[in-house]
């Protein structure tokens, strides 16, 4: 908006097409200095002179009637008339329309994945809520979208746990608590394992059945995934979060084959030590397995098999993965086998990885049973969150209901403020603050701005400013309230930031800064003032602030209380 318009103003004077000197636009670091700046420097070889001095000609000769401009070193300082922009301002964001770029074209994300018999650990959220973020910004930029929770049921991992359900399960235990009780097995198996020697290749046995569809094998399977599966759809109802569609590695059982065998047709397996392997040495990395000595498949094989599906079957164009880091190898072998295949869209394949996550510095793993479930840390934010309330605000409606939407969005916003590629060290007391950079403030400001909404509507004249209703001079807003203005122009540059790098982070700070510029507009303005102009223009800055605050905080998963 403001971009546009300073490119506008300034193509008059700089041999550039508009959208050139767009993508060369800065925000000044400080206000004082201006609200737009444009750098100089690749002006320098075309006009044969110093940057600074062509800033200086240009903004020597530049005339406008509402933006004045200014040389400092090699920029040019860009100060709009507030009188005049911001009624404009304000008519383009109440009726701004997200313009559908990705209208036509279909993505699907792969996310959440959680292994069959094991609990929903705080290790599983990053990829869960990662991914409903990026497909919701995907989906308000216009994108057919598809998600899919890829489920791990099926792999080595399933004879491990039926071996150890054989030789040490019991019914009843299983009965009364599946989840916890298969995590136990899981864990014993793995610890056993280090000393007896014969429950390896047990396991794989027991994994050769299930793959032959062994009556036993199949049958313990299908209990696991069935039980494992109503604990995840409750979690997920917690978070709010749901699939287009659900389906495990078992799905493609079936479609295996036949990327074994165009493999073999184009001539890119080799045996080594017994196994089937795609030679990657070209590309610097080691090979890729696709069948084991004994003849079952491995990751590798299922993902090529997952891959050609999802595009040729589902017609996806774009690809993505929400997987950690851990995995980055094994999908630069996958995307490098399917180039080799002849698969020209495989670079339309994306692996969105992500850091670790640790819980209070502790890192998690389901092997030997260090693992934080998910519903212990939601229950428990909740229940603070109520706290947090009961001490500050004992009569609010609906505690409950708003304890949830601050206890569980403290923890996707705690997850989702940080860059998807750093590792997070979770603290639930410092993700549950309501100041600094965390959910409930921005919750909370959202909140603030209902609530100074609903006293200014118990006054008169609170219509919504209009291109004629500032009077030339006026700064209705104060230098706060202008500063908050610009900044809420700045969503649809934010959110295709966003989707262009597959960071939902940048969402996140963008409400952040919202937030506290919204709140030094609180602190430092009167919003509910007698004069009539003023308090329609702050009260319809006020309900812009909330408005993008409530939608930012939608893409990103997280509820907006209207009281706190």
């Amino acid at each position: 908006m403001l971009q546009q318009w300073a490119a506008d103003a300034l193509k008059t004077y700089v041999p550039l097409e508009a959208d050139q000197i767009m993508g060369l636009l800065e925000i000044p670091p400080s206000a004082q200095m201006g609200d737009i700046a444009f750098p100089c420097f690749m002006l320098a070889k075309q006009f044969r002179k110093a940057p600074q001095e062509v800033a200086k000609d240009i903004a020597g000769s530049f005339s406008h009637p509402a933006i004045t401009a200014e040389a400092a070193g090699p920029y040019i300082n860009l100060k709009f008339d507030r009188a005049h922009y911001i009624p404009l301002i304000m008519d383009e964001l109440a009726t701004e329309n997200i313009p559908d770029t990705g209208k036509g074209r279909k993505i699907v994300i792969d996310m959440s994945s959680p292994n069959i018999a094991k609990p929903f650990g705080i290790g599983h959220l990053r990829s869960t809520v990662i991914g409903a973020a990026i497909y919701n910004m995907y989906k308000l930029a216009g994108y057919d979208v598809v998600s899919v929770n890829h489920l791990g049921d099926w792999g080595t991992q399933f004879g491990k746990q039926i071996a150890a359900y054989k030789r040490w399960g019991d019914d009843n235990a299983i009965s009364e608590d599946p989840i916890g009780e298969s995590l136990k097995l899981y864990v014993r198996f793995h610890e056993e394992a280090a000393e007896d020697e014969t429950l390896e290749p047990e396991a794989r046995e027991w994994f050769r059945k299930l793959e032959a569809g062994d009556e036993e094998a199949r049958r313990l399977w299908a209990f696991f995934v069935e039980v494992s599966l109503k604990e995840f759809n409750r979690m997920y109802k917690r978070l709010n979060v749901s699939f287009d569609y659900t389906l495990g590695e078992s799905f493609y059982n079936d479609k295996m084959q036949p990327v074994v065998e165009s493999l073999k047709e184009k001539g890119l397996l080799e045996e080594s030590d017994g196994a089937l392997v795609v030679r990657l040495d070209d590309e610097g990395m080691p090979p890729c397995l696709i069948l084991k000595k004994d003849g079952t498949t491995i990751y590798p094989t299922r993902d090529l098999a997952t891959a050609i599906y999802r595009h040729d079957v589902m017609e996806g164009e774009r690809l993505l993965y929400v997987v950690g880091n851990e995995q980055k190898l094994h999908f630069q072998q996958v995307f490098s086998v399917l180039r080799k295949m002849g698969m020209d869209w495989a670079d339309s394949c994306i692996h969105v990885s992500f850091g670790l996550m640790k819980f209070e510095g502790k890192k998690m793993s389901t092997r030997r049973g260090k693992i934080v479930v998910l519903e212990t840390v939601l229950d428990e934010a909740v229940a603070r969150a109520l706290a947090i309330i009961n001490e500050k605000n004992p009569d609010l409606e609906n505690k409950e209901q708003v304890a949830n939407a601050v206890g569980i969005g403290a923890i996707i916003f705690g997850d989702l403020k940080n860059h998807r590629l750093n590792e997070v060290d979770f603290s639930l007391e410092e993700a549950l603050s309501f100041e600094g950079e965390t959910g409930p403030y921005v919750q909370y400001t959202y909140a603030r701005t209902q609530s100074v909404l609903t006293k200014g509507a118990a006054m008169a004249g609170t219509a919504g400013i209009t291109a004629n209703s500032a009077l030339p001079g006026s700064d209705v807003l104060g230098d706060s309230g202008w500063e908050l203005l610009k900044l809420l122009t700045r969503f649809q540059e934010q959110l295709q930031r966003g989707l262009r790098n597959h960071e939902p982070s940048v969402l996140a700070r963008y409400a952040l800064d919202v937030a506290q510029s919204f709140n030094q507009f609180y602190n430092k303005e009167r919003i509910v003032t007698d004069e009539d102009q003023v308090r329609s223009a702050r009260l319809n800055l006020t309900r812009l602030a909330g408005l993008s605050l409530s939608r930012t905080m939608q893409l990103l998963g997280i509820g907006t209380p209207e009281r706190m």
